[in-house]
């Protein structure tokens, strides 16, 4: 993960905005006219601008930025990507269009299968370079944290070199200021090497852990518990190594059908269930009572023309946090806008402009086990973006549309639109 910070002296000042902090519970966390000063990569001043302390206005050493009125916010969080693979599957969208189902897909050695052989045979630097092409293009609309996940390697060597990819995409400083949170996916699907041996897959993908930890390619550990990944049964072993290593978990959870996957995941502390088209009551309490963040994923709902929606009422009756990402990935979600998920977030699933906002920055940060960001507060991460718009809800409304001026990640200030 990349936190690289800026020197702790270089302190910046930015007045004459408005700010869409997030700071509470609930609401906006609205300031008509605001300041947010900044120390090396934290924040360490938010207010209204004519309660600006002394200690906290322009000095010598202190640059001073005027707004003229433009909107800060949280930098967006990208809380489930695919982003490194090789090749893509247009031609599978082709035939969906003619009748194919994604099962049917999958079955005849398409879907995941596909991209596992692309990305078996691209180099490191080839996926490298595609992988941070998207993550520019994810940026260039105000996202400053995402997470990466493996899935189509579906070897030792190969999930390796698709994390260590990942995580050098965090490290790359001012090149790319941008947090990398790494997820290793290994039962993502079943490679055709072990066709007929879903368990001995499991067995192996499970000893594969323990060197991805010690070399420092992952933060957590996800699974597709589902009629055409794997079963609850397999998950929980992969839920058990995970566990042993002290890794935290996650699942890709009652998308095609209701597995238990969420209930099963709840168990295990997940930091999140996703997609959950399928979520019965029964798993809803559960990711309640475990503290488990809904991520919703209205791109790969939209792309596959789902028609069964994931239960929001019953997840915000019952106070799961919602967070909503790209999913961005070649055959499910080939998308890399986090604005056009707000809109997709409020318009297929029904979410206001606040709880698809708050899906994108407090819940988002949450989801990926990290506590320092995702609202505008004294000693959280600078990081945040500058919009030329009045209000958040402007972005939710507008799709096609990136009003993204500029970016800050932990201290560090991009020009969001056209910078390479």
């Amino acid at each position: 993960m990349n936190d690289s910070a800026v020197p702790p002296t270089q302190t910046t000042l930015w007045r004459n905005a408005r700010l869409a902090t997030f700071a509470d519970a609930s609401g906006w966390g609205w300031i008509e006219r605001g300041a947010l000063r900044t120390e090396g990569d934290r924040i360490a001043w938010v207010g209204p601008d004519g309660q600006l302390p002394p200690t906290a206005a322009a000095s010598v050493d202190t640059a001073e930025h005027d707004l003229q009125g433009a909107l800060i916010t949280p930098g967006l969080i990208d809380a489930h990507t695919h982003l490194v693979y090789g090749g893509d599957r247009a031609a599978e969208f082709e035939w969906r269009l003619q009748g194919a189902s994604y099962e049917q897909i999958a079955q005849t050695g398409g879907g995941i299968r596909s991209t596992v052989a692309a990305t078996r045979a691209a180099s490191d630097a080839q996926l490298f370079d595609s992988a941070a092409r998207r993550a520019r293009t994810l940026m260039a609309e105000g996202v400053t944290t995402l997470e990466i996940k493996s899935g189509y390697g579906l070897t030792a060597t190969d999930e390796a070199r698709c994390l260590a990819v990942a995580r050098r995409l965090g490290q790359l400083g001012d090149d790319l200021p941008l947090t990398v949170r790494t997820t290793s996916l290994a039962a993502h699907a079943l490679p055709a090497e072990y066709a007929g041996r879903a368990d001995g897959y499991i067995d192996a993908a499970c000893t594969w852990l323990a060197a991805q930890q010690a070399a420092g390619l992952v933060d957590a550990v996800d699974a597709f518990c589902d009629t055409i990944g794997f079963t609850p049964a397999q998950t929980e072993r992969i839920f058990q190594a995970a566990q042993a290593l002290g890794l935290p978990v996650k699942l890709h959870a009652e998308q095609l059908s209701d597995q238990g996957g969420a209930g099963l995941a709840a168990r295990y502390g997940a930091l999140s269930c996703d997609h959950l088209e399928h979520l019965s009551a029964g798993g809803v309490a559960a990711m309640h009572a475990a503290g488990t963040v809904a991520v919703l994923l209205p791109g790969a709902y939209y792309f596959l023309r789902e028609t069964r929606l994931p239960p929001v009422a019953a997840l915000r009756a019952a106070g799961v946090p919602i967070a909503i990402a790209s999913d961005h990935n070649p055959g499910s979600s080939p998308c890399l806008s986090l604005l056009l998920m707000l809109n997709m977030a409020c318009t297929l699933f029904r979410l206001t402009p606040e709880e698809a906002w708050r899906g994108v920055t407090v819940n988002a940060a949450r989801a990926l086990g990290l506590r320092d960001r995702g609202a505008l507060v004294a000693g959280q991460r600078a990081d945040f973006a500058i919009w030329d718009a009045e209000h958040p809800r402007e972005m939710a409304y507008r799709f096609g549309h990136n009003p993204c001026r500029r970016v800050v990640c932990g201290g560090v200030e991009r020009r969001a639109i056209g910078w390479t």
